[in-house]
Parts: C-alpha cells; structure tokens; sequence
C-alpha cells in the first residue's frame, strides 16, 4: 500500500519561487531541490503535474500598469513561463525524473501542445508532465490555470509552493505576530481576502471540491511529508 494520501496531484510553483533569494531569472540550487523532491514522490508511485509561472522573469500585469497593452503583456509572461518549464525539464530530467513539457501555446521544437488526453496518458506511464504558457489566453493567471488543470486531468488536490509555512492572517515577514492557519475553508479565504491563489482559482477550486495545500518548498522533504497527510502548511477545503 502506497505511503501517500494522494495518487495525482499538481504542484503550482511560481515563477518567483525558481529564483530563490536571487532578485531575478532562476536558482539552479532550486531546481535542483525540486526534482529530488518530486523524484521522491514520484518514485512511490504519485502520478505529478506541475504548473510553473513567469513572474521571476516577466510579470505581464506590472507591463500593463506602465502603459504596456495588457493582452500582449499577457503573452509575453506566457513565454516566460515556456523558459521556466523548459529549465525545470531539464533539473528533473538529471534526477531521473521522465518529463514532458506541454504548452497551451504551439511551439513544437520545445514543447508538446496541450492535449488533456495525452497529459493524463504521459502521468499513467509515470512521467511528470509540465504544463506551461498559462491557459494560452491573456487576461487568466497561473494559478487559474492551475485549479483548471488539476480538474482537466483529475488530480486530487493542488499543492501550492510558496517561501512562508501556510496561510497567516497578514504578512509574517512584516508582521511578527501573524497568525497561521491550518484549515480554511474556500468562502473564508475569498471573505477575508486571503492571499492564497487568485479568487477565480478558488472559486474554481470550491465549485469541484478541489482541496489546496499551502506549503513551504524550501523545507526539504515537505513534498512528500504533505502526500503523506502530515501537518504540513494549511489545507483549504470545505466549507461549500
């Protein structure tokens, strides 16, 4: 019988989180964490989707704030995240991790185009399948196309990486005595305003009875300790 709670997940990273404590492009310290991870888990037979965001190298909201059209913004950050996804193939490739990037947008020299089907056939055969370029339509963020990739393939739960320990009332780097939450149910993350994932996200998330774990990537083993249903992070459910 399998250690893990969860037979298919998908893992949100943003773009910012591959950057480590660099101000800018991608931490290969990082990624090389991240494949042994998920190498980890992967190896004890959870089937892995990752979605990965663009923001360590090109954020298409802050363009459009300084003048830039928000659509073509929008897909400049998607090919952002094309770069990214292709850095962490090439990370967990070296692990031992099989991987295939797939891409909402056609680029077939890097990527596969994205074809439901296909991605869930990729995860039977035990390969980790990275989906980049977002939802391939401006105006949608990752963590959208997150909540929507994780219903399109069935995975049971999304597992967001972050640098903070769980969900606080406010910011724990500003605020000392934030207080962290363990559960939360979707209505009170969206009434509060909680930074979790975006509200289209959530809402998405609430509609199918998708949990979200909220959890520290840059504590080692924390993968595998949240599949396993160890108090890692907080968990958001419920509450429908």
């Amino acid at each position: 019988m399998s250690a893990y709670r969860y037979k298919r997940v998908l893992l949100k990273l943003s773009g910012e989180a591959l950057m480590g404590d660099a101000g800018y492009g991608i931490d290969p310290k990082v990624l090389e964490s991240l494949a042994g991870q998920i190498k980890d888990v992967t190896d004890g037979g959870v089937e892995v989707a990752i979605v990965v965001g663009g923001g360590n190298i090109f954020r298409g909201i802050a363009a459009s704030a300084t003048g830039m059209d928000r659509a073509q913004a929008d897909y400049i950050g998607m090919l952002a995240t094309v770069m990214n996804a292709l850095a962490l193939q090439d990370a967990m490739e070296a692990a031992g991790v099989f991987t295939r990037v797939m891409s909402a947008i056609e680029m077939r020299s890097v990527a596969e185009p994205y074809i439901r089907r296909r991605a869930i056939r990729h995860m039977e055969k035990g390969r980790t399948v990275i989906f980049a370029a977002g939802t391939g339509n401006p105006y949608f963020t990752t963590d959208t196309t997150a909540a929507l990739r994780a219903l399109e393939i069935d995975a049971e739960c999304i597992m967001k990486a972050t640098k903070v320990d769980g969900v606080y009332d406010a910011d724990p780097k500003v605020v000392p005595d934030a207080v962290k939450f363990d559960e939360l149910t979707y209505i009170e993350v969206l009434s509060r305003g909680l930074k979790v994932m975006d509200n289209t996200a959530i809402s998405l998330a609430m509609d199918n009875g998708l949990p979200i774990i909220v959890f520290n990537m840059e504590r080692e083993g924390n993968i595998a300790a949240a599949l396993r249903g160890e108090p890692v992070g907080t968990i958001v459910r419920g509450g429908v």
